[in-house]
């Protein structure tokens, strides 16, 4: 049975959907068949760390909920854009597959003004499972809290939070740490991004697992390759050696070993 990741947070800009880009190339680099979904309909990006050029995206998950193709039909495998620094493919087994959410205003419109069946998702997520022989699917989230997140971690077997350590997304955590006991989700592990690299960040890590009494998985420092990068790709493809990539492997070893 595949694993079912969802990487959620409670506000924007915590760098979410890059480390569920990354941890999902790390984890598709070592032979498993791992699949990404957007399901942040009304601010769908994390196409373009892959590369993926929205004016060739034919099908993205937004026909798939309006009953216009079924759902592997809006994947697309972006196991060769994932090449290291050196330009060698990291992907050599298993594979790398994504599927996107529209970019254009009249599907996002759609969605903001119409809704969408969110029980269609869930649906989604098993074919997508069954039909590309997945061994994980990594869910990219809607920040905050709403119906299609609350479905996302309800099937979860893992859920990783995002936050920043600042005071809202401390109060923000607190909440979805809460709701996600609550659903008694099987693993619950926190993400700690953007520290400035002049903390200490064991201290703060310990901080933050005494605060809400859940394991840190591991705490991110600001980067200024990151930031440089600008979403232009995969971070840890293309910086390898970076301190930064071996947090993410230390994050992605964790994700799996359940």
């Amino acid at each position: 049975m595949a694993g079912i990741v969802s990487v959620h947070s409670f506000r924007g800009g915590t760098g979410k959907s890059n480390t569920t880009a990354n941890l999902a190339a790390i984890i598709a680099g070592k032979g498993k068949r791992v699949g990404v979904i957007d399901t942040d309909i009304q601010s769908p990006g994390i196409h373009v760390l892959f590369g993926l050029d929205e004016e060739k995206m034919d099908r993205s998950l937004n026909d798939y909920l309006w009953g216009k193709c079924a759902i592997e039909q809006a994947a697309y495998d972006v196991s060769p854009t994932l090449k290291m620094g050196g330009g060698e493919v990291a992907v050599m087994a298993g594979g790398m597959y994504l599927i996107p959410c529209s970019l254009r205003a009249g599907e996002i419109a759609k969605v903001l003004r119409e809704g969408y069946d969110v029980n269609l998702l869930n649906d989604g997520f098993r074919e997508l499972i069954r039909k590309l022989e997945l061994d994980y699917l990594f869910i990219d989230t809607h920040p905050g809290l709403n119906e299609e997140t609350l479905l996302s971690i309800t099937i979860s077997d893992v859920l990783l939070i995002i936050m920043r350590p600042d005071q809202q997304d401390y109060q923000g955590t607190a909440v979805t740490v809460d709701i996600a006991q609550r659903l008694e989700v099987p693993r619950l592990m926190l993400v700690v991004n953007k520290a400035l690299p002049s903390f200490d960040l064991e201290a703060l890590k310990q901080k933050v697992e005494s605060t809400y009494g859940v394991p840190v998985a591991g705490v991110m420092p600001e980067s200024e390759e990151m930031i440089a990068l600008g979403s232009g790709g995969l971070f840890s493809m293309k910086y390898p050696d970076h301190p930064l990539t071996k947090t993410l492997r230390g994050i992605a070893q964790q994700v799996t070993a359940g």
